[in-house]
């Protein structure tokens, strides 16, 4: 009766496991749009299992609404929530060693060098996930509402100065300052009271950071000339202590010299 009771639980579990819906967050990057579908038939998802991570999938088993569309999976996680880790060649669960600056490992606070061992999921698609991370890569016959039909503006845009400048295709003379107004954005504060922000320019080249970069590249230059000059004094003041113990000696060595012969002619 025990062996029954639990044989019954494992034939639950593994229907419910198979019944279950997995959910697909099918993004668009061209137009900045992402859709969550919810599939809870196997049969549509049969394309995807047995697929590896950036393995692209045609998307006609979805449904007639993704007929002709491509995706390319990007990754997902299981029920409890483990993410799927590319180059681990599996389906099922793996702890792996990983350190700083790993996917799927944050590290922070961690020590230098610090390597820890976690649990992720092998980059092979299985029935055990509950998210899969899609992307489209070749769109279909039809518009799918909310992902293809619309888009939404880039809220923010590049810092650097060099990145604005390829985004803008501008020259090196070109004034940065002026295209940042592209991605100035108003809103209000929870007073109410209107505000406007744009990005910060970062590494921007302007009269004031030239003149900062020689004060301190003059003062680096006369450090540089003050330890020349107290290593060249100290060189002196060495030479002459030197002169000054030989000088000691050999007045001492002649005064030693001195009496002996004046208590030998005694």
């Amino acid at each position: 009766e025990v062996n029954e009771d639990l044989l019954l639980r494992a034939v639950a579990r593994a229907c419910a496991r198979s019944s279950a819906a997995m959910k697909l967050n099918i993004a668009y990057p061209t137009n900045g749009t992402q859709k969550k579908v919810e599939v809870n038939e196997d049969q549509k998802l049969l394309p995807f299992f047995d697929k590896r991570i950036s393995a692209e999938v045609p998307g006609d088993s979805l449904g007639d609404e993704f007929k002709g569309y491509i995706f390319k999976i990007m990754g997902g996680q299981d029920k409890q929530g483990f993410p799927m880790k590319q180059g681990v060649l599996t389906s099922g669960r793996v702890r792996v060693l990983m350190e700083r600056g790993q996917t799927c490992f944050l590290g922070y606070g961690r020590r230098n060098g610090e390597r820890r061992r976690k649990t992720v999921r092998g980059c092979i698609v299985s029935q055990d996930l509950s998210t899969l991370n899609l992307k489209v890569v070749k769109v279909g016959d039809a518009a799918i509402p909310g992902l293809t039909d619309t888009s939404r503006p880039k809220m923010r845009g590049p810092k650097r100065a060099s990145k604005i400048r390829k985004l803008f295709a501008l020259n090196k003379g070109d004034d940065v300052r002026a295209y940042v107004n592209t991605y100035r954005r108003d809103f209000e504060t929870k007073n109410g009271s209107k505000q406007s922000k744009a990005p910060k320019i970062q590494r921007l080249v302007t009269p004031l950071t030239l003149q900062r970069k020689r004060a301190r590249k003059a003062i680096k230059v006369a450090k540089i000339a003050k330890s020349k000059g107290e290593a060249q004094a100290y060189v002196k003041l060495l030479q002459m202590r030197l002169k000054e113990k030989k000088e000691r000696r050999s007045e001492s060595i002649a005064k030693k010299r001195a009496m002996r012969d004046s208590q030998a002619s005694q």
